[in-house]
């Protein structure tokens, strides 16, 4: 075994030995802390189904909504915020001023409520209605155009396939 040259040891400097016993604490830390994390660490390595008959598992909490749903969730959250913005200002001006009187108050605020919810409704109408139209639209076939130059003869025969026997031979009888 070789030895190490003798270094001069200047105050404050590690010597090799120091850094052995470094290297052995943290040797010995890393231990702990990999058998501590045995302890309270687990991970499923087991694989998930690819495409299956395993039906989804709803999680705890809200429930899972289709876009749709989620659209108008947020349509009747944003229409309901700006109805009571609205009507809570007009109710806070009229009261402010004096003139506060409960049957203009019921007046402003069934407008408030009626002018969306008349503009709203034909709008959702035709957008409904545009996109039943595009659906039917891409689930039409593309026409298809041919231009010919010259003669053109067009064959329209059946090929009629049969397999028999032991050994199947397939035959492709073109009628005549």
């Amino acid at each position: 075994m070789q030895q190490l040259p003798k270094q001069p040891v200047h105050a404050g400097q590690p010597t090799p030995a120091d850094r052995t016993e470094v290297r052995k604490l943290a040797h010995a830390v890393d231990a702990a802390l990999l058998e501590e994390m045995a302890k309270t660490y687990h991970r499923d390595d087991t694989p998930l189904p690819l495409v299956g008959p395993t039906p989804p598992v709803e999680q705890p909490g809200r429930s899972s909504m289709s876009s749709k749903a989620v659209d108008r969730n947020v349509t009747i959250l944003t229409s309901s915020f700006l109805t009571a913005a609205l009507g809570g200002s007009a109710t806070a001006i009229l009261w402010a001023s004096g003139h506060a009187n409960p049957t203009v108050i019921a007046w402003i605020c069934g407008g408030i409520v009626a002018v969306p919810v008349a503009l709203t409704l034909p709008v959702l109408a035709l957008k409904g209605l545009m996109k039943s139209a595009k659906d039917v639209a891409q689930a039409a076939p593309a026409p298809v155009h041919h231009h010919y130059n010259g003669n053109v003869t067009v064959d329209q025969r059946a090929i009629n396939a049969t397999n028999r026997g032991l050994i199947a031979n397939t035959r492709n009888q073109l009628p005549r």
